[in-house]
């Protein structure tokens, strides 16, 4: 199935390289950064690049890009979900997954992922078994194995590999027993000029962090859920059981995993917490312009819009802004055309603006079409799609654990014509 891996860093290095069946020349990474090079922004990089001899399936994850390389026909969707698994797994293990951790640990990333694709074959992806089989890196175990010349790997197999729940290891036990679930939405929206949603859903996972001990059964009910028709979940949750009653009943896994995904395309179920008033022009003669732009709260349930950016990629033929901000600070970067305005937490009494002239390339033509706004934009303890959780049950265990769940919303790809 999957022959090789290449992880590719934004700027194009090549750090990190493994093959599982025959070893595969760097020069097809060739076809992927023509790719990388047409699409403007990272994430638009296509999923499923075809060369004449093989298939490169990618995704980008913290600025890094993991790049398959397959030579037979396979399902892309399973590819994407394993490479979303390997920075999982990495971020697990070393707290980020980032260039700089990858290569201070390269020897546990080569071992990791020679345990989770046997000969290109997805083998061990639960962190649990992962686990088990290699220990994560700590302080005091890379002193010991520098003195000692031993390893992270294992000495024994793990118990969960052999039992009907492989994600989740026999004997936990903790002092203190805690569950915690964090329902994290992302609004992905367009604009028009006039402020009305042109296109408008929302992505949302569940992360989970369990630490209980035992065996425990758990069921997790919602306040309203039939607004979840759109689902996915770990392997963990029992799906009949979500189909009859609508109520999530699974053995978790131990310690940090994601429990289910969701989708929610109805329009009239997607709140936008923004709204927008520009106005961007640009004058025939005298080569400068004009730009006005304010941002106020719009459906946001009494919440407070924090980590409030607005990001305008301006044509080539602006050379400089001179620009007034109410609040926050702002930047242009005169090479890559980029504006940057970092608001941070609105206060929706006196709302944030920004104005001022922009300065155009002499003896240029006036830009055919206005820059679009990008919006990057924070709400805690917020669901914007009203899911709310009704409440976690425990089976199996006599203990009470201490249980919490928290709400964040944050703005995916937002964005608003001008």
């Amino acid at each position: 199935m999957i022959h090789s891996l290449f992880l590719i860093s934004n700027a194009g290095d090549l750090f990190l390289e493994k093959h599982w069946k025959s070893v595969i020349s760097r020069s097809v990474c060739d076809y992927f950064f023509e790719a990388r090079e047409k699409a403007v922004e990272p994430d638009n990089v296509p999923p499923v690049i075809r060369t004449p001899h093989h298939y490169l399936i990618n995704i980008y994850r913290e600025k890094i890009f993991f790049v398959s390389v397959i030579q037979t026909e396979v399902p892309p969707l399973f590819v994407i979900e394993f490479l979303h698994r390997v920075a999982e797994t990495f971020q697990d293990y070393f707290g980020e997954c980032s260039e700089t951790t990858i290569k201070d640990n390269v020897v546990i990333v080569y071992e990791l992922l020679e345990e989770m694709l046997d000969n290109g074959f997805p083998l061990a992806t639960e962190s649990n078994i992962l686990k088990e089989l290699i220990r994560p890196p700590t302080i005091l175990r890379s002193m010991v194995n520098t003195i000692t010349g031993s390893s992270n790997v294992g000495e024994t197999l793990p118990t969960g590999q052999l039992s009907t729940i492989p994600w989740r290891r026999a004997g936990v036990k903790y002092t203190s027993n805690e569950a915690y679930f964090d329902v994290v939405e992302e609004i992905d929206a367009i604009l028009d000029k006039s402020g009305t949603a042109v296109f408008a859903e929302i992505q949302g996972v569940i992360d989970a962090c369990v630490k209980l001990s035992g065996m425990p059964d758990l069921t997790l009910s919602f306040m309203n859920p039939r607004l979840l028709d759109d689902v996915s979940f770990h392997p963990c949750v029992r799906y009949k059981r979500w189909e009859s009653e609508r109520v999530i009943s699974f053995i978790p896994p131990d310690g940090n995993f994601q429990l289910m995904s969701y989708h929610i395309s109805a329009q009239n179920l997607v709140a936008i917490p923004v709204y927008v008033k520009q106005n961007i022009s640009f004058f025939e003669t005298g080569s400068s312009g004009r730009l006005d732009i304010t941002v106020g709260p719009k459906q946001t349930m009494g919440k407070t819009l924090e980590c409030l950016v607005v990001t305008v990629h301006m044509p080539k033929v602006v050379l400089s802004a001179n620009l007034s901000a109410t609040q926050g600070t702002y930047n242009y970067d005169p090479v890559t055309k980029i504006l940057v305005w970092d608001i941070g937490k609105l206060n929706p009494q006196k709302l944030p603006n920004l104005k001022g002239s922009l300065s155009l390339q002499s003896g240029a033509p006036k830009p055919e079409e206005n820059p679009s706004l990008n919006i990057d934009l924070k709400i805690q303890q917020l669901a914007i799609s009203g899911l709310k959780v009704n409440r976690l049950d425990v089976y199996g265990e006599k203990y009470k654990p201490f249980k919490g769940v928290k709400y964040v919303t944050k703005a995916g790809k937002f964005q608003v014509r001008t």
